[in-house]
Parts: structure tokens; C-alpha cells; sequence
């Protein structure tokens, strides 16, 4: 089966089917060609689904090449007209041929829109399209126009981090992008118009760069060789608010795949190891599967030497007090969530298909049989296409009602909160981040107040890490926790305004230019030899905590959803 027929099953989302699009191209193990090519070919195709739709009907490609459906036709024609390698296929093959012989008329009608919308070339008709689309996901090119608050989101940026288990920045901005030019302002990034060779280097998180969200570097040899990594901002957030050092103990990353936040924790620890130094991260993965992709992103990386992966282990049946977890100091706690902070996830691309002129009624009166009652041309076929961020994996289901959501969102704070209640129980622990690429408080800070509410953070000692504790970058970070969720919870304002001061988030279409995010971090004082009391590693100021009842806001309930784990 050739390719555009394997193609063409993916490209619309039919009924039984469920998951992003790249997570049916890369889950089927009914097609034959590379699954990466199939899903570049979807994924584009439906970017320009409503342009070739409309080649595709004024030519009259399905009236005269009946043989050809309705999805054929748009990613043929897609690869004819747009695609740099033209048709994969050999010259004689029928389905070549069925586009070719028309190149001429469909070459034609593209031309006739480009000169509609003022454009002289496809990489500039393509800009337009994506400046009307919305959000973007990353990877899409970016909106030209100047944006004011009322026009729309801003665009996201391709966020790279530097691998400095591999390289440095200062080596990057000598080698592999030594033909950008660096800037000063992240807006200018954001705003750049298609092929502009911009780079900003955040101010916040070391090692990380900002580039219009048109670059590619996935084809470049620094990309292959694991020296950058495609990695979203905030999602660098939650290794850097834990600010580990190999002092503070063995780390575990309890949600691990498919391995970003792994590998920024394994950097940074490494970055700080004196000799000698024998940090160790604990990585664990449930899913066996997805543990291999995991495996494969630590052995890219570099730091095999640093990360054990645990494939198969549920971090929930960690025992906190045997060997090798009970010299667990520090956890990294980022687990399944509604995913609707994602970049591109609320947002759903539109594949619009050229009409079947099959059954369209033709203009001429000559052998023509009449359809009942029906006198005009069937609007096109629009369907709902996800799209998923790079270094992202399974998507959410789509939740179309209230009801679906809230019962969706009840089951997953349930199962959050029991996973960090069990980080609290690690005796030697003295640091947790907890984060979630979820915008709903009940995700959020209300499982945060709900922790700290708890019986066993009081016993514990566990405490919210204060603002004016966290590592800089993150200090100055000016969006904090949601005040308005805080208070449904706590109930006292002086108290939510405390916790929502100590708690991160990020915002999807802002200046900031990443994608929407959650993150906090707990911490508690231990004495030397482990046990509640003073500090081991002193933190100044006074405990932030919430006094109330560990089943005043949620059940640590058994039920766990599977959602998505960024």
C-alpha cells in the first residue's frame, strides 16, 4: 500500500478512533511506510487543507479523476504543489499520474489565490494562513502582523535547550547557530516574519534559547548528536525551581517519560558535581513503552551514567523505606494531567476536504441525473485534526461537556494528590516540585493546598517554598498561583495570597511565549541523620503552611485517570 493510502486513513479523525494524530500514526502497527513521514504529510496537508480545497474544486480535479477520494486528492495535490520533493511515487504510478496530467490548471488556480490574498510565493501565502489560524503549535510558523491585547494570542516560539552535558551555550552560539542574530527582545523573536535567523537567550532558565517558530533544527547535527534539545520553557521550570545539588542526596523523577525534565535535572546536578561526585537520579516510567522512549532520550542526552530508568515501576509502589529509596533527598513530581496548558491542544487544526464532485451537480444540462431537491454544491467536509507539541506525548480526549470535565478533573487531582501525599513519605526527602501542564485550579493549587493540609505534611514538616526562597529566575517570574483558586480552598485571604505568591504558572499566547504550566515546591528540615528537626539544608524564612483536614478539599482516592504526563 503506498503511502498516500496509508496517509489518507490518518487524516481524518474517524469515529472509534481516539488520541492526537501523532499518536495513532506512531501507535499503528497496521502501516508500512515510516510513520514519520506519514505524520509529516498529515500534519502539513491539514494546514493547508482549506487553500487546496479550493484549488482542487476549481480545477475540477475530482469530477474529471473519479478513481481519486476526496483525501487522496488534498495530499497529492498537497505534495504536487507545496511539498519541496514533489509526488513519492514513480512516474507511471496511476496516482501520479492522476495529479500530474492537471498540474497545469491546479498550478493555476494556487496562483489565482496567492494574487487574491496579495502574496508572490507560497512561503509567504503560508504565513498568511498561519497570521488568521490562532494559536499555534509549536513548530508552526509564526503570525507577522503587530499584535495588539485585543487582536489575539501572541505566537510560541520554538524553545531549544542546550544539552550541557554535551556542550555549552557559548559553543551553540558559535557553531550551530552562528547565522542567527541575537536579540535582546523576546517579542522581536516572537513577531518574526517567515525565515527571519532570530535567537534570544531567556532571561530566566540557563541554556535556553528562543527561535521563531519557523527555525528547524531537527534535521541539524547538533539536534541528532543530543547536543539541544527541543524542550518548551516552562517546562525547564520544574528542575529549576528544585535547585538540586548532589549534596541533598539521590533524586527521583517519579513520572519520568518521555525524558525532557529527566535529562534538565541530570544537567543540573551534573553541572554542580565536584570530583568524585556519585549523584544518582532515580527515574521511574509505569509504562513499559513508554519507558523505552525514555531510555532512548537518556542515552541521547548523555547521562546514562547519572540516570537509572526504572521501567515498569509504578511510583506509588515505592517503598520509602528500603534501599535504594530511603536515600531518596530530593523528587520531581510532574504527573498525568488534563494536558490544557499544551500549546496547539485546545485548538483544533480544521481539515477542510474538497467536495466529492461526484455528487455535486454539474452546470451542464447534458447527462446529468437529478438528485432530489438538490440544486447547489454540498459545502466541504471539515474535520478536527489535534496537533501535538514536539516534546510532548498522548494527548487528552476531547471534553466537549461540563460535566465530562469536571468528573475528568475530580479523578485526576484525586490521583495527583495521592502521588505527592506518597512523596511526602520518603524519610531522608527534603525538597519536591509538583507541576502539571494543566490551567485548572483543581490540578493546581488546590492539590497543593490540599498536600499541605494533610496530616502527614503536618507530621512531616513539609512547608511551601517561599517566593523569596526560589532560585532567581524563577523569583522574578512575575505570574504566580491563581488567588481566586487559593481562596475557594483556604477560605482566608491572607493565607491564598501567601500560597499563590509561592506557587508558578505560565500562560499560553502571552509575551512570555510559553505554554500554559503549574509548578510549586515543597520543603521541610531535616537533621543530620534524616529525621524532622533542624535544618540539614536551611531554609531562612518561616513555614508556609495551611492547617485543615487532609479530606477537607479531596479523597486520595485509588481511581487514576490516564491523562496526559508532559
Amino acid at each position: 500500500m503506498s503511502l498516500y493510502y496509508e496517509a489518507a486513513q490518518f487524516l481524518l479523525a474517524n469515529e472509534g478512533q481516539s488520541g492526537s494524530l501523532k499518536s495513532r500514526v506512531f501507535g499503528s502497527k497496521a502501516v508500512k511506510s515510516a510513520p514519520k513521514q506519514i505524520y509529516a504529510l498529515v500534519a502539513e496537508t491539514s494546514k493547508w487543507s482549506e487553500v487546496l480545497s479550493g484549488v482542487i474544486n476549481n480545477a475540477q480535479l475530482l469530477r474529471h479523476e473519479r478513481k481519486l477520494s476526496p483525501s487522496l486528492a488534498l495530499l497529492l495535490v498537497h505534495d504536487l504543489l507545496i511539498s519541496k520533493s514533489g509526488v513519492t511515487l514513480p512516474v507511471s504510478h496511476p496516482l501520479r499520474m492522476a495529479v500530474t496530467r492537471h498540474k497545469a490548471r491546479l498550478s493555476a488556480e494556487l496562483a489565482k489565490i496567492r494574487i487574491k490574498r496579495s502574496v508572490t510565493s507560497n512561503d509567504e501565502l503560508r504565513s498568511v494562513l498561519r497570521s488568521t489560524d490562532g494559536p499555534q503549535a509549536q513548530g508552526d510558523v509564526p503570525q507577522a502582523p503587530t499584535f495588539t491585547p485585543t487582536d489575539g494570542q501572541w505566537p510560541h516560539p520554538r524553545w531549544v535547550r542546550v544539552n550541557v552535558l554535551k556542550t555549552r551555550l557559548e559553543d551553540q552560539l558559535r557553531t550551530s547557530f552562528a547565522h542567527y542574530e541575537v536579540t535582546a527582545s523576546l517579542q522581536e523573536v516572537l513577531l518574526a516574519k517567515p525565515g527571519s535567523k532570530l535567537l534570544h537567550v531567556d532571561k530566566h532558565i540557563p541554556e535556553l534559547i528562543a527561535l521563531p517558530a519557523d527555525a528547524e533544527v531537527t534535521t541539524t547535527a547538533a539536534y541528532r548528536n543530543g547536543l539541544i534539545i527541543l524542550q518548551d520553557k516552562a517546562s525547564c521550570f520544574p528542575a529549576t525551581l528544585l535547585d538540586p545539588f548532589p549534596e541533598h542526596g539521590d533524586f527521583l523523577d517519579a513520572c519520568a517519560a518521555p525524558g525532557n525534565k529527566t535529562t534538565h535535572l541530570a544537567a543540573i546536578i551534573r553541572s554542580r558535581c565536584k570530583d568524585g561526585c556519585k549523584a544518582r537520579v532515580w527515574a521511574c516510567e509505569k509504562d513499559k513503552t513508554r519507558a523505552e522512549t525514555l531510555t532512548k532520550m537518556i542515552s541521547l542526552a548523555g547521562c546514562q551514567g547519572t540516570v537509572t530508568v526504572k521501567a515498569g515501576q509504578d511510583f506509588l509502589f515505592l517503598d520509602p523505606e528500603k534501599a535504594p529509596w530511603k536515600d531518596v533527598g530530593s523528587l520531581l513530581l510532574d504527573p498525568s494531567c488534563s494536558g490544557s496548558g499544551i500549546v496547539g491542544r485546545d485548538c483544533m487544526l480544521a481539515v477542510t476536504l474538497p467536495a466529492d464532485q461526484d455528487k455535486v451537480p454539474t452546470p451542464s444540462r447534458s447527462r446529468k441525473r437529478k438528485r432530489g431537491g438538490q440544486s447547489e454544491r454540498k459545502p466541504p467536509n471539515v474535520v478536527a485534526i489535534e496537533t501535538i507539541p514536539e516534546d510532548e506525548e498522548e494527548p487528552v480526549d476531547a471534553v466537549t461537556k461540563d460535566t465530562q470535565l469536571d468528573s475528568r478533573l475530580e479523578a485526576l487531582s484525586a490521583f495527583q494528590l495521592r502521588l505527592l501525599l506518597h512523596a511526602f513519605r520518603f524519610p531522608r526527602a527534603s525538597r519536591i516540585s509538583y507541576s502539571t501542564c494543566s490551567v485548572y485550579g483543581k490540578e493546581n493549587e488546590q492539590v497543593v493546598i490540599a498536600a499541605l493540609q494533610s496530616t502527614i505534611a503536618r507530621e512531616h514538616g513539609w512547608r511551601l517554598l517561599g517566593r523569596e526562597e526560589q532560585v532567581a529566575g524563577l523569583k522574578t517570574w512575575p505570574v504566580r498561583g491563581d488567588i481566586n483558586d487559593c481562596e475557594d480552598a483556604i477560605g482566608s485571604s491572607a493565607q491564598a495570597k501567601q500560597v499563590a505568591d509561592a506557587c508558578i504558572r505560565c500562560r499560553v499566547g502571552t509575551e512570555e511565549g510559553t505554554q500554559g504550566f503549574f509548578v510549586a515546591a515543597f520543603v521541610r528540615e531535616l537533621e543530620a541523620n534524616g529525621t524532622n528537626g533542624k535544618t540539614r539544608h536551611q531554609h531562612p524564612k518561616g513555614p508556609l503552611s495551611v492547617k485543615g483536614d487532609e479530606d477537607s478539599s479531596f479523597r486520595a482516592s485509588s481511581e487514576e485517570w490516564g491523562g496526559l504526563s508532559d
